[in-house]
């Protein structure tokens, strides 16, 4: 994927934070039978990257890329067998998302669209790499249960 000059307007601010993601690898691996986390690097690690053995509506498997720096910035980017993505972030994004009123926001499916239009404010308004972990699996297994992306971003104050 290439970076553009509109792109890094709206990356994570500060290195990756490697703490944090172990923290969240952790959650992961006592809260989700379906998924398998893994950082990509153990001692320098760019993302972790959770697989699932299954995934929404008719996908048959799934991916949760999670991003988490040192300025408590994150991108946790949902994908699956049948090209849906879906991505909750917290991150400036210098007012260009109309819809949302604060740094964390929600690019809903298909494709996970930055068109200013589309981005949403999320529901996900917890900042502890905890609380946010166990609110994105909250909205993947409530999405799953309903066999719908409707969910996605719409629990009232997750988890």
């Amino acid at each position: 994927m290439r970076v553009t000059e509109a792109d890094e307007s709206h990356s994570l601010r500060g290195p990756i934070d490697r703490s944090a993601l172990l923290t969240v690898r952790q959650i992961i691996e006592r809260e989700e039978p379906l998924a398998t986390p893994a950082l990509d690097d153990y001692l320098n690690p760019t993302v972790l990257e959770v697989t699932f053995d299954d995934g929404l509506g008719s996908a048959d498997a799934s991916r949760i890329d999670i991003q988490w720096s040192i300025q408590a910035d994150y991108k946790f980017h949902y994908t699956d067998t049948e090209e849906v993505n879906v991505r909750w972030g917290k991150h400036p994004h210098d007012g260009d998302y109309i819809h949302a009123l604060g740094s964390e926001h929600y690019h809903p499916p298909p494709d996970a669209t930055s068109d200013p239009n589309e981005v949403e404010d999320s529901c996900i308004k917890q900042s502890p790499e905890v609380l946010v972990t166990r609110a994105v699996l909250k909205l993947w297994r409530v999405a799953y249960h309903a066999d719908s992306y409707e969910s996605l971003n719409s629990v009232r104050n997750p988890p």
